[in-house]
């Protein structure tokens, strides 16, 4: 039998409802989990961590997913990075295309799909 690789996976956003979801897909899929519920704070656990995969939420008070993703190139922190954004927005794909040019991996658009969550997770896991 195959021999999964555990990934450390990172999951900010404000919303603990969606932190809940995408934790319960994650350990079922038998990966490692932690959570920010701001921006700042997820900022400090990627600086402080290597994470396999980052889920962040574009549209948080105070400190939004662009302002973490822009501290990161600042930082020089983003290649290092995997990250999946999380917008609830459609009809941004001009700004969507410059945060990959910045290296993002993609997006999910919310409310998002169980099925389409465990794709990315698998496929940002086969990367490893």
């Amino acid at each position: 039998m195959e021999t999964k690789y555990k990934m450390k996976i990172l999951e900010i956003d404000d919303n603990t409802d969606i932190i809940k979801f995408v934790e319960m897909t994650a350990v079922s899929l038998g990966h490692e989990f932690l959570s920010a519920t701001g921006g700042k704070e997820g900022l400090k656990m990627i600086e402080e961590n290597q994470f396999d995969l980052v889920f962040l939420d574009l549209s948080m008070p105070e400190f939004s997913g662009i302002d973490v993703i822009n501290e990161l190139v600042t930082k020089k922190l983003m290649q290092n990075q995997r990250i999946i954004l999380f917008t609830a927005s459609t009809g941004i794909e001009s700004q969507i295309d410059d945060l990959i040019n910045k290296g993002i991996h993609s997006y999910l658009v919310k409310p998002v799909d169980i099925d389409a969550l465990m794709d990315k997770i698998n496929e940002i896991e086969k990367l490893l």
